[in-house]
């Protein structure tokens, strides 16, 4: 039996069924550009070799630890990622400055972040930021995260996307980032 008719039925492609196969178009994926990586609007930090840690992260998930690693390297801004509530506070009392930003990813077990949130937020300055992230399904686990003093919490998805903007505002020197206040001309 002859099947070349079927060549021929959604406008005479060369693919199977015709040429509107959607299956086989390149779409943006395929084009070899990373959209998460590249943002115009934030442009890396000038790169100082004395400059402490001013970010820590209590992230285990080895895809978001990967980009945080690489978005950091990208705006030159130094993160320290750390598991134990022990380990963060030798490592910020290390550091000469007062960290700006811990991340946790509240589902990181081994970090306990309904327990280890409360306890460095006593013992860090109001300067510090805790911000965390969650599945967007979780919504009881947001909402006991901001009780116990979580500053902010963002499902993961929004985290990805803002996360240049967010390490770099937190990397950043305070003497560069607050704008000289100049003095009215009379």
């Amino acid at each position: 039996m002859d099947h070349s008719y079927r060549n021929n039925q959604a406008g005479g492609g060369n693919g199977p069924g015709g040429g509107n196969n959607s299956r086989f178009r390149p779409g943006p994926m395929t084009s070899g550009s990373s959209g998460f990586f590249q943002h115009a609007d934030v442009e890396p930090l000038p790169v100082r070799d004395d400059a402490g840690t001013r970010i820590f992260a209590f992230i285990d998930d080895l895809f978001f630890r990967t980009k945080v690693q690489e978005t950091a390297r990208k705006l030159n801004v130094k993160v320290e990622f750390v598991k134990t509530e022990k380990e963060a506070l030798e490592r910020i009392e290390a550091s000469e400055e007062q960290p700006s930003l811990i991340i946790f990813d509240l589902n990181n077990a081994g970090a306990k972040p309904l327990t280890t949130i409360p306890k460095l937020k006593s013992k860090l300055k109001k300067g510090t930021s805790l911000v965390g992230f969650v599945s967007h399904v979780q919504g009881d686990l947001k909402v006991k995260a901001l009780e116990v003093g979580c500053d902010a919490v963002m499902p993961r998805s929004a985290f990805s996307q803002n996360l240049p903007q967010l390490l770099r505002r937190h990397g950043a020197d305070q003497e560069r980032v607050e704008e000289p206040q100049g003095q009215p001309e009379a």
